[in-house]
């Protein structure tokens, strides 16, 4: 099962991350800063307090979350049928 190990901080809006399959990498979150729920990163501060939330989400606070599978996809290039065979099987398997 894939699992978010570390997540951290980078200069440009950008976070580091590890997951527990090896893969590491950054991921530029730069174009959110400013919308919506993501106003809040203009305070460098609320960007820094980025953490891993109790379910393995990447979470700054209650409002602002990220599912660590999409961000697994960017870092890695892969698709979900890549990642998550399973859920291209037939409906009736």
């Amino acid at each position: 099962m894939l699992k978010l190990v570390a997540v951290a901080p980078l200069d440009g809006y950008s976070l580091h991350v590890e997951y527990n399959d090896g893969v590491a990498g950054e991921v530029n979150l730069s174009q959110l800063v400013g919308r919506g729920v993501f106003k809040a990163w203009e305070d460098r501060s609320v960007f820094e307090s980025v953490c891993i939330g109790e379910y393995g989400e990447i979470k700054w606070n209650d409002d602002i979350e990220l599912c660590a599978d999409a961000i697994y996809l960017q870092v890695t290039g892969k698709t979900a049928d890549e990642v998550f065979p399973v859920l291209k099987a037939p409906a009736d398997a």
